[in-house]
């Protein structure tokens, strides 16, 4: 199995930036793709934002793109998530995200997951 574990969550005003990490333990099983999956209260789950293991291309949704950046560091198997310019619809539990198959990466169907990491946006 892959084991996702996350770190950098808080709280933060409207405005504000955050940078969330992942640790990524792959076991020796070939990924397609990373991510991050949102949680937000009362909303549908969401994948903001993905990365591709074997060209590095990026994928955002438009509620993020220009404000969220994803990036892996692969001497250290971690994954970040950059976010600035956060606002309060940007709060909800993020979890990095992982899968082998393209079809699951394309959807958003990422089955391998962290716990989760808390983002709380004040106004």
């Amino acid at each position: 199995a892959v084991h996702l574990a996350e770190s950098g969550g808080g709280s933060v005003q409207a405005g504000g930036s955050l940078r969330l990490s992942c640790s990524v333990s792959g076991n020796g099983i070939s990924l397609e793709c990373l991510g991050w999956i949102r949680q937000a209260p009362g909303k549908e789950r969401e994948v903001p934002a993905t990365i591709y293991i074997a060209d590095g291309r990026t994928i955002y949704t438009d509620s993020v793109k220009g404000r969220f950046t994803i990036s892996r560091d692969n001497a250290k198997n971690t994954l970040y998530l950059e976010m600035s310019s956060l606002k309060p619809e940007d709060t909800g539990i993020y979890q990095c995200a992982a899968s082998s198959f393209r079809h699951r990466c394309q959807r958003g169907d990422l089955s391998w997951r962290g716990q989760g990491t808390q983002v709380t946006v004040s106004s």
